[in-house]
């Protein structure tokens, strides 16, 4: 199984990097939030990765960090009728402190309006992997600002989680697709640094 790859980034496109290692470029199918934090074309990355092998086809999936490629195996080994493509849309359309949160949460709705995604998918999501998300004894998001599933926030750990989320939920009460909105909360997010709050990230995520 091939845990990592790490050499210089050739081409990048929405949902593809290619990353040349010893004379050969390895094709790997990401979602948008990694994308989203590739260098420049000819920078060094590393991808944490997952492979899938098939009679006809090889397909190698890319994960920024290590606990986003966990979560994407997660999905796929414990939750039945959902392939690595359905899955890789589902973390390329919310942030994995969003989908942890909306899992542990039973949050459907939020699920739903992922890419891909229906409301029957996203309860048997919530029904597959509710009790997975959060070790035993632990509280959700939603119960404690400052623990976070796991202790794993990637980018949005130097923001208030409640703050995040209350910002998202902001947006899409405006009318913002749940996609969209995710991401501008996370670049206002990532602009803004420690203890922004939600006021400040909806003023950015809006430009104002």
């Amino acid at each position: 199984m091939i845990s990592f790859i790490e050499g210089d980034l050739i081409e990048c496109q929405l949902n593809l990097a290619v990353v040349q290692i010893g004379g050969m470029g390895y094709e790997v199918h990401i979602p948008l939030t990694t994308s989203e934090k590739l260098p420049a074309l000819g920078k060094e990355i590393k991808l944490y990765t997952h492979a899938t092998y098939r009679e006809d086809s090889q397909t190698l999936y890319g994960f920024f960090d290590r606990e986003s490629r966990d979560f994407f195996r997660m999905i796929v080994d414990k939750v039945s009728g959902i392939g690595p493509k359905i899955a890789l849309n589902l973390l390329g359309s919310l942030s994995l402190p969003t989908l942890k949160n909306s899992i542990a949460n039973g949050d459907v709705g939020m699920l739903s309006k992922a890419q891909g995604l229906g409301k029957k998918t996203a309860e048997r999501i919530v029904v597959e992997l509710k009790d997975k998300v959060l070790p035993k004894g632990s509280v959700t998001p939603s119960q404690s600002q400052k623990q976070i599933p796991d202790g794993n926030l990637p980018e949005e750990k130097s923001t208030d989680f409640a703050s995040y989320q209350d910002a998202v939920s902001a947006l899409l009460t405006l009318g913002y697709k749940a996609t969209d909105a995710d991401q501008a909360i996370r670049k206002a997010s990532e602009s803004l640094g420690n203890e922004a709050s939600t006021e400040e990230l909806i003023r950015k995520a809006l430009g104002r």
